[in-house]
């Protein structure tokens, strides 16, 4: 099954009914049939964004399986995340991107749903190739 990778403004786009990019997450996820993955340091990012009755409905859905979650382990894919810091410090990578980057090289996805596209399209994964940008707003 196809795999993709979901950042925080895609997930801030689909739990807050009045973002301008709502609609476009909601269609997007009615077609999608990918499983999707993250890290937690993204639902934590994401919930910064949302009020308490988003929150709840963000993570029953985690609940439910609606997406992937993963913990960043083992203990030595932090020395990964540092060297991510490191190497994107001019352009001030926070901690929830720098783990996406990890989750990406640590099972070969780079697909990815986000509306940080020039961060996204800047950052490389170990083998140097970049991220795909999956459109699903309408710029």
């Amino acid at each position: 099954m196809a795999r993709l990778l979901v950042d925080t403004g895609f997930l801030v786009a689909l739990y807050i009914r009045g973002d301008t990019l709502h609609n476009g997450a909601v269609d997007y996820l009615r077609g999608n049939r990918a499983a999707l993955l993250t890290v937690a340091p993204v639902i934590v990012e994401t919930c910064f964004f949302l009020d308490v009755q988003a929150k709840v409905e963000l993570l029953e859905w985690v609940a439910r399986g609606g997406i992937e979650v993963y913990d960043i382990s083992p203990r030595s894919a932090f020395a990964e995340i540092v060297m991510h810091l490191q190497k994107y410090a001019d352009h001030d990578i926070d901690f929830a991107d720098a783990a996406l980057v990890w989750l990406a090289n640590a099972h070969g996805e780079r697909r990815v749903l986000t509306v940080d596209e020039t961060d996204f399209s800047l950052f490389r994964l170990k083998n140097g190739k970049h991220f795909d940008l999956v459109q699903w707003f309408v710029k």
